[in-house]
């Protein structure tokens, strides 16, 4: 295995290009592919492109809002001291590769945002800690382990697809009904699966471990910016009277292009400057905050929470645990530096879904995957053509509302259980994420690391499960 997520590994670091020039290339061979396949011209494409461009707004935002404000929780004082216990426990590589892979895993089975952006984290402090206690472990192999989690989330607690169908009034109640999750999540096959991969994944993320003295450390941090964490765990910090002072100093000896107090005199904090620096504002905002939240979490629990419920839990603790909102606007804006890629690159990803859903080339797709399926194959080939369709479509809750409708009327016409259908499209959905950049690029932003160098490792994940999920779909149902 060593040899074979190596070779995987170069392949993908000379060959894969930037996440960026990825969905541009990808752009042009689903618009290649939807000339070919279907009845719209060239055109015509260029105005479904268009239509579906700006469709992930407000999804950008959420994104963008889970990796600045996860951020600057996990930057927060105590945060870092948890993560940091956590990350120390590693006696050596072989043992960060499987607490990372497994904490990424389970995160991604609890809810996919907390796997997305915890799972990045974990992989970062245990490659720093490790780096600090002289043990050597390959970071781009640690990083694809901390991706674990979103191969096996629609399989968890916050899949979109069996989380809809759970729910009445969905798009497709008159057709199947209301499924409960004892038909979707909860079946053997799934559960089997969901083992599989919590075993499995961390013990084939720790069999690629490079020789010691091929293994690439993480980086150093920049001088400026260990300079700015630094500036924001003094924020963090409560501020006395004469700590106030003395940051006050060393700001305006900076801005005066010095570093000493002598130039900048003996100045206390302004009014304004007092507000940022209290704990009132963060009190109120957290009290108002925690009126909403407690009984929302109580009432839904995990399972029930969204993105924009998880987005405000993270705020509220963030904020709690800086105590400041200078601490907290500190690091928040260190967040916001790593969301550029996704504000950028998500237009793009809709755009294709606009080119997928308007020329008709999904159906076109999953209606071929079906014309030679039958009621013991079709579970697998439905499976394979959601993994086809996620290249194309990473949106879970999209690619499900435009792939759903096929799949269960194919799941009828064959004779089986609806629940099967939902499962088949979960199960793709999630897989392919261990080549497709678009759900990487939080830890890509995170880690500092281009696709290649953490794709080649995630593909050999995504290799071994796929074939665990067609083996329990097929023969576990």
């Amino acid at each position: 295995m060593r040899r074979i997520g190596n070779a995987l590994a170069a392949f993908s670091t000379r060959w894969i290009p930037d996440a960026f020039v990825f969905a541009i290339a990808l752009t042009v061979l689903v618009y290649l592919l939807a000339l070919g396949l279907t009845d719209h011209g060239p055109l015509t494409l260029v105005d479904d492109w268009y239509s579906g461009f700006w469709g992930l707004l407000e999804f950008a935002m959420q994104m963008s809002l889970v990796l600045v404000t996860g951020y600057a929780l996990a930057s927060s004082p105590p945060a870092k001291r948890g993560i940091a216990a956590l990350a120390g426990l590693p006696r050596g590589p072989r043992s960060a590769y499987v607490l990372t892979a497994a904490g990424a895993a389970v995160l991604g089975m609890l809810h996919w945002g907390l796997g997305l952006i915890a799972g990045a984290l974990l992989a970062v402090e245990v490659a720093r800690s490790c780096k600090a206690r002289g043990i050597k472990v390959h970071f781009p192999l640690l990083a694809a382990g901390g991706y674990v989690g979103l191969m096996v989330w629609h399989s968890g607690l916050s899949g979109s697809a069996p989380l809809l169908v759970n729910t009445e009034g969905h798009f497709l109640e008159s057709e199947i009904g209301v499924l409960p999750l004892s038909e979707t999540l909860f079946q053997p096959f799934n559960l089997v699966f969901l083992a599989v991969m919590l075993i499995g994944a961390p013990l084939l993320i720790l069999s690629m471990h490079p020789r010691t003295e091929d293994a690439e450390e993480i980086a150093e941090q920049p001088a400026a910016a260990a300079a700015e964490t630094a500036d924001s765990a003094s924020a963090d910090r409560p501020q006395t009277g004469a700590r106030r002072r003395r940051d006050r100093k060393k700001q305006l000896g900076r801005k005066n292009g010095t570093g000493g107090p002598a130039d900048s005199g003996d100045r206390s904090l302004s009014p304004a400057e007092r507000l940022m620096h209290s704990r009132v504002p963060v009190l109120v905002v957290v009290a108002a905050g925690a009126v909403y939240l407690v009984p929302e979490l109580v009432r839904g629990g995990i399972v029930g929470m969204d993105l924009n419920l998880l987005n405000f839990t993270f705020l509220m603790l963030g904020l709690a645990l800086h105590g400041t909102l200078a601490g907290y606007a500190s690091a928040a804006s260190e967040g916001a530096r790593n969301a550029s890629s996704v504000i950028i690159q998500f237009p793009f990803y809709a755009g294709i879904m606009g080119i997928m859903e308007h020329s008709g080339l999904l159906e076109t797709i999953a209606e071929w995957f079906v014309s030679f399926s039958t009621p013991l194959t079709y579970p697998f080939w439905a499976m394979m053509s959601a993994c086809l369709v996620n290249l194309a479509v990473p949106s879970g809750g999209g690619q499900w509302a435009v792939q759903g409708p096929i799949v269960t009327d194919a799941a009828a016409s064959l004779g089986l259980e609806p629940g099967v259908g939902v499962m088949a499209v979960a199960m793709g959905d999630q897989l392919t994420n261990g080549i497709q950049p678009f759900w990487a690029l939080p830890l890509l932003a995170l880690t500092r690391l281009r696709a290649g160098r953490v794709l080649g490792y995630s593909a050999v994940v995504m290799v071994f499960g796929i074939v665990a999920a067609s083996l329990c779909i097929t023969f576990l149902r």
